[in-house]
């Protein structure tokens, strides 16, 4: 007799929660082909597109029909001609796919699944930094709620945050909204002064730290070293190449479409990532050949592993659970997005 494991325990209870007593079970209990094949199915019925972020875990990234970053799969999902999309992300990535596409219909299967970053800052928070800095630029990282978007000049993303300030004018102060770690990348490039910068940070990212990036480097130093500015360990990454205890050539300060990207290109046997675990599954689809190893392998978000095999397909059978934003809130917040496309190519995302 075969005992099943906690997991499989776990999945299973929470697929059985996603059909009513009466109803004929719509999906294995354990994901694989037969589960991927009825998800397709039931999204067919349902007229929806499913969309997944590059941290979601890797069976929830197998069935989606489209994988990458927040603003790249909101873009997608605007574009889209389904009339429902099911957003397999944290909330704000949900809601950002609701700006872009008012129209359509907007699931994420667990509401619970929430962001430490974008909950660093609120709204409230935003305009009382404001009333101090009354003539400032507010720049936000895509990584926050709608209402703090609305209260926003300009959104930016991780590749193009530096672009984004440098168009600002150079006499203006710029608040810069959430991301401590990003700020200091963006300030380190830019050298802009009159750049303040919000304290907050993604409890992931933050835990990737300088001393774990430093010894792993040391113990293979013919390892590429892939960095998302989010990390705690992005000053670190830079001080080790300044100081040339790693090559120059081999650091590089990535947002995950950057990762990608880099993926596809590098001639290196062993890669280094220091980023939410769940982006190895697509690096190493982009590149079998090539060892990536995460720079800490406990970097996994909680919010993110929400999305289960279950969830997904609770939320494709019920149409649960929906996203909502505000007109107004969505009229203010769509500007701050379409202000950032103008100024230049919106880049790889988060």
């Amino acid at each position: 007799m075969t005992v099943a494991s906690a997991a499989e325990r776990s999945l299973a209870a929470d697929t059985a929660s996603a059909v009513d007593d009466t109803a004929t079970l719509v999906a294995p209990l354990t994901a694989g082909p037969v589960w991927a094949e009825e998800i397709r199915r039931l999204a067919r019925e349902r007229d929806a597109v499913v969309l997944a972020h590059n941290y979601q875990r890797p069976e929830i990234q197998d069935v989606a029909d489209h994988t990458g970053d927040s603003l790249a799969l909101s873009r997608l999902a605007a574009a889209s001609d389904a009339s429902t999309i099911v957003f397999c992300g944290v909330h704000f990535m949900a809601e950002t796919a609701k700006i872009l596409a008012p129209e359509k219909t907007v699931l994420i299967p667990d509401e619970r699944a929430g962001c430490s970053l974008a909950d660093s800052i609120t709204a409230d928070e935003l305009r009382a930094w404001k009333a101090e800095h009354p003539d400032a630029v507010v720049v936000s990282y895509v990584n926050t709620t709608a209402a703090v978007k609305a209260e926003t000049d300009v959104c930016c993303t991780s590749s193009n945050a530096v672009e984004v300030v440098a168009s600002i004018d150079p006499d203006r102060e710029v608040l810069f909204l959430p991301d401590q770690f990003l700020g200091a990348h963006v300030k380190r490039i830019t050298g802009r002064e009159n750049l303040h910068i919000w304290a907050g940070e993604c409890h992931v990212h933050a835990g990737i730290n300088g001393a774990t990036l430093t010894a792993k480097a040391q113990a293979d130093p013919d390892a590429d070293l892939f960095v998302h500015p989010e990390c705690g360990c992005a000053t670190s990454a830079l001080y080790l190449a300044g100081a040339g205890a790693v090559p120059a050539e081999q650091v590089h300060i990535l947002s995950t479409g950057g990762m990608l990207d880099a993926a596809k290109n590098t001639t290196k046997a062993t890669v280094l990532v220091a980023t939410e675990v769940g982006m190895l599954h697509q690096l190493r689809r982009a590149n079998p050949d090539v060892d990536f190893r995460a720079v800490n392998d406990r970097a996994s978000c909680h919010y993110m592993k929400m999305i289960t095999p279950g969830a997904l397909t609770r939320a494709l059978v019920e149409g649960r659970d929906e996203v909502h934003v505000d007109a107004g809130t969505a009229d203010k917040a769509r500007g701050a997005v379409q202000r950032m496309i103008e100024i230049g190519r919106p880049g790889g995302g988060e």
